[in-house]
Protein backbone atom coordinates (compact mmCIF):
# COMPACT_ATOMS: atom_id res chain seq x y z
CA UNK A 1 0.00 0.00 0.00
CA UNK A 2 1.50 3.50 -1.16
CA UNK A 3 0.89 5.93 1.67
CA UNK A 4 1.58 9.77 0.48
CA UNK A 5 3.91 11.72 2.05
CA UNK A 6 1.99 14.66 3.35
CA UNK A 7 -0.79 12.06 4.66
CA UNK A 8 2.58 10.21 6.32
CA UNK A 9 3.63 13.53 7.67
CA UNK A 10 0.48 14.68 8.70
CA UNK A 11 -0.38 11.05 10.61
CA UNK A 12 2.82 11.21 12.39
CA UNK A 13 2.33 14.93 13.56
CA UNK A 14 -1.20 13.75 15.06
CA UNK A 15 0.02 10.89 17.02
CA UNK A 16 3.01 13.27 18.44
CA UNK A 17 0.86 15.66 19.21
CA UNK A 18 -1.59 13.06 21.17
CA UNK A 19 0.67 11.17 22.59
CA UNK A 20 2.81 14.21 23.58
CA UNK A 21 0.14 16.55 24.79
CA UNK A 22 0.80 18.25 27.89
CA UNK A 23 -2.14 17.48 29.74
CA UNK A 24 -1.51 17.92 33.35
CA UNK A 25 -2.46 13.69 33.23
CA UNK A 26 1.15 12.21 33.40
CA UNK A 27 1.66 12.12 29.98
CA UNK A 28 4.68 13.80 28.63
CA UNK A 29 5.25 16.98 26.67
CA UNK A 30 6.67 17.99 23.27
CA UNK A 31 9.80 18.85 25.31
CA UNK A 32 10.70 15.78 26.72
CA UNK A 33 10.39 13.79 22.97
CA UNK A 34 13.62 11.98 22.67
CA UNK A 35 14.47 10.51 18.55
CA UNK A 36 16.59 8.54 17.39
CA UNK A 37 18.47 7.69 14.39
CA UNK A 38 21.03 4.91 13.48
CA UNK A 39 22.52 2.81 10.99
CA UNK A 40 23.78 -0.49 11.48
CA UNK A 41 26.15 -2.31 9.66
CA UNK A 42 24.91 -6.19 8.66
CA UNK A 43 27.35 -8.95 7.65
CA UNK A 44 27.53 -8.86 3.72
CA UNK A 45 24.04 -10.02 1.80
CA UNK A 46 22.64 -10.39 5.40
CA UNK A 47 20.76 -6.48 5.32
CA UNK A 48 17.14 -8.08 4.82
CA UNK A 49 17.79 -10.63 7.74
CA UNK A 50 19.02 -7.72 10.01
CA UNK A 51 15.17 -6.05 8.32
CA UNK A 52 13.55 -8.87 10.02
CA UNK A 53 14.74 -9.19 13.14
CA UNK A 54 14.34 -5.63 14.03
CA UNK A 55 10.81 -5.31 12.75
CA UNK A 56 10.10 -8.41 14.97
CA UNK A 57 11.33 -7.22 17.99
CA UNK A 58 10.41 -3.29 17.51
CA UNK A 59 6.70 -4.48 18.44
CA UNK A 60 4.30 -3.39 21.20
CA UNK A 61 7.26 -1.27 22.98
CA UNK A 62 5.28 1.38 25.28
CA UNK A 63 6.22 5.01 24.81
CA UNK A 64 7.39 4.06 20.87
CA UNK A 65 5.49 6.98 18.46
CA UNK A 66 7.49 5.60 15.68
CA UNK A 67 9.80 2.67 14.77
CA UNK A 68 10.70 3.08 11.15
CA UNK A 69 13.51 0.98 9.42
CA UNK A 70 14.73 1.46 6.15
CA UNK A 71 17.58 -0.34 3.92
CA UNK A 72 19.92 2.07 2.24
CA UNK A 73 18.85 2.00 -1.40
CA UNK A 74 22.76 2.55 -2.64
CA UNK A 75 24.09 -0.37 0.11
CA UNK A 76 21.30 -2.67 1.39
CA UNK A 77 23.21 -4.16 3.86
CA UNK A 78 23.00 -0.77 5.80
CA UNK A 79 20.11 -0.48 7.47
CA UNK A 80 18.68 2.70 9.37
CA UNK A 81 16.58 2.87 12.30
CA UNK A 82 14.58 6.00 12.41
CA UNK A 83 13.25 6.20 16.60
CA UNK A 84 10.32 8.51 18.03
CA UNK A 85 9.95 8.08 21.78
CA UNK A 86 7.49 9.74 24.11
CA UNK A 87 10.97 9.99 26.75
CA UNK A 88 14.62 9.08 26.50
CA UNK A 89 13.35 6.55 29.80
CA UNK A 90 10.84 5.31 27.61
CA UNK A 91 13.66 4.13 25.08
CA UNK A 92 15.75 3.07 28.08
CA UNK A 93 13.35 0.71 29.59
CA UNK A 94 12.49 -0.80 25.72
CA UNK A 95 16.14 -2.02 25.70
CA UNK A 96 14.92 -4.45 28.79
CA UNK A 97 11.86 -5.92 27.13
CA UNK A 98 11.66 -9.47 25.87
CA UNK A 99 11.01 -9.24 22.33
CA UNK A 100 13.97 -6.70 21.82
CA UNK A 101 16.84 -8.65 23.97
CA UNK A 102 15.72 -11.67 21.85
CA UNK A 103 16.00 -9.49 18.97
CA UNK A 104 19.20 -8.36 19.57
CA UNK A 105 20.54 -11.96 20.77
CA UNK A 106 19.18 -13.06 17.17
CA UNK A 107 20.93 -10.26 15.36
CA UNK A 108 24.32 -9.78 17.31
CA UNK A 109 26.15 -12.34 14.60
CA UNK A 110 25.03 -10.46 11.57
CA UNK A 111 25.96 -7.20 12.34
CA UNK A 112 29.43 -5.67 10.94
CA UNK A 113 29.42 -2.87 12.65
CA UNK A 114 27.64 0.64 13.34
CA UNK A 115 27.56 3.61 11.46
CA UNK A 116 26.02 7.17 12.40
CA UNK A 117 24.10 7.54 15.60
CA UNK A 118 22.29 11.02 16.28
CA UNK A 119 20.20 11.68 19.23
CA UNK A 120 16.99 14.15 18.61
CA UNK A 121 14.35 15.80 19.91
CA UNK A 122 11.21 15.38 17.72
CA UNK A 123 9.71 19.10 16.65
CA UNK A 124 5.58 19.03 15.23
CA UNK A 125 5.62 22.15 12.61
CA UNK A 126 2.49 23.90 13.01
Amino acid sequence: MFVSRRTFTGSAALALLGACAGTGDGRATMEEAFGLIGEIKAAAGRGEELVRYLIEGSRAMPGNLAYIVAQSQSDPDSVWISEVWRTRTDHEASLKLPQVQAAIARARPIIAGFGQRVETRPVVLD
